[in-house]
C-alpha cells in the first residue's frame, strides 16, 4: 500500500514538472515574441524619426533658398504654406519687399552702379526717354518700377532695369555661355570703331576653350593686324578699354612696307559655363541610420 501511494506521489510530481515546463516554455516564447515586436517597432520608430528629420532639413533648405534668393515674400511662419507658394509670383514683388535678398541687391546696388553704367550705350529705342530724348537714367528707371502696380507693369519695369541699366553690361562683360561667334563679333566691333578692317573673321578653328576656374573658361584667341602704326596702337587701345576682357598674352610685332605695323598675338577671353542645380536625393535605410546621397543636376 505504501508503495502505491508513493508511485501516486511521484507520477503526480512529474506531471506537476511537465506542467511547469510549459508554462515556462510558453512564458519564454511569449517574452521573445514580445521582444522581437518591441525591437521591430522601435526600428519603424527610429526609421519615421529619421525620415522626418531629412523631410524637415528639405524644407529648411527650400525655404532658405527661396529668401534668399527673393523669388517670393519671406514666409509668414518658419515655412511657407501652400497658400503662400501659389501666391508667390516674382514679376508682382516691389524690391523694397525682399530687403536683403539676391534679387534685391541686383535691382538696387548693382543696377546702379556707376562705374558700370559708365559704358557707353549701345542704340536702343527702348531705354529712350520719350520726355528726354535721352537714355533712361537708372533714377528714371526706379521711378517707373516703383510706380507700377500691376504684375505685367512690374514684369515690364524689371525687364526695362535689365536692359537699360548697369545690368546690361555683365553679360558683356562676362558672357554666361560659350559664344564663338559673338566673342568674334566684339572684336570685329572694336575693329570697326578703331577704323580696321579685318580681311576675314571665322568662328570655326580660331579658338578653344579649356576650364580655369570653378565655372569659369577662357577662350584662346589668334589676333592678326597689318595696319599703320596709329591704326594698330588705336585697336590695341580699344581692346584694353573693352568692358569683355582681352588679355593678351603673347605677341610679335614686324614692320612691314608702307610703314605699317603686322601684329600676331593670342590673347584670352573668358566666360561662366552654364548654370545648374544640384538636386540631392537622400535613401534612408532602415538598417542602417545613416542616409546615402546622390546628385543629380538640373538645368537653369
Amino acid at each position: 500500500m505504501a508503495k502505491e501511494v508513493a508511485v501516486g506521489k511521484r507520477a503526480k510530481i512529474s506531471e506537476a514538472q511537465q506542467y511547469m515546463l510549459f508554462a515556462v516554455l510558453g512564458a519564454a516564447l511569449f517574452l521573445g515574441a514580445a521582444i522581437a515586436l518591441v525591437i521591430h517597432f522601435v526600428k519603424i520608430i527610429s526609421f519615421n524619426t529619421r525620415i522626418i528629420i531629412q523631410e524637415e532639413q528639405s524644407i529648411a533648405a527650400y525655404v532658405e533658398v527661396i529668401k534668399t534668393t527673393g523669388v517670393c515674400k519671406a514666409p509668414k511662419g518658419s515655412v511657407y504654406s501652400d497658400e503662400e507658394l501659389k501666391k508667390c509670383s516674382p514679376d508682382s514683388i516691389e524690391a523694397s519687399e525682399i530687403p536683403g535678398t539676391l534679387r534685391a541687391n541686383i535691382l538696387e546696388n548693382l543696377a546702379a552702379n556707376q562705374a558700370l553704367n559708365s559704358v557707353p550705350k549701345e542704340d536702343n529705342s527702348d531705354c529712350l526717354n520719350p520726355v528726354t530724348g535721352k537714355n533712361y537714367t537708372y533714377k528714371e528707371l526706379n521711378n517707373i518700377y516703383d510706380k507700377a502696380e500691376t504684375s505685367e507693369e512690374l514684369s515690364a519695369a524689371s525687364q526695362l532695369i535689365k536692359s537699360c541699366s548697369a545690368l546690361r553690361i555683365i553679360p558683356d562683360a562676362l558672357p554666361a555661355f560659350k559664344n564663338e561667334e559673338a566673342l568674334l563679333a566684339s572684336l570685329n566691333r572694336l575693329f570697326n570703331i578703331s577704323n580696321w578692317e579685318p580681311e576675314s573673321l571665322s568662328p570655326s578653328g580660331t579658338s578653344q576653350a579649356s576650364e580655369i576656374g570653378k565655372n569659369l573658361f577662357s577662350i584662346s584667341v589668334n589676333l592678326s593686324i597689318e595696319a599703320g602704326t596709329s591704326t594698330t596702337m588705336n585697336t590695341l587701345k580699344n581692346i584694353e578699354r573693352s568692358i569683355r576682357e582681352f588679355n593678351i598674352e603673347r605677341a610679335t610685332i614686324e614692320w612691314g612696307g608702307d610703314n605699317s605695323l603686322i601684329l600676331h598675338a593670342q590673347a584670352t577671353a573668358y566666360y561662366m559655363g552654364e548654370s545648374s542645380i544640384k538636386e540631392i536625393s537622400k535613401t534612408v535605410s532602415v538598417d542602417s541610420p545613416s542616409t546615402e546621397n546622390t546628385a543629380t543636376e538640373e538645368g537653369e
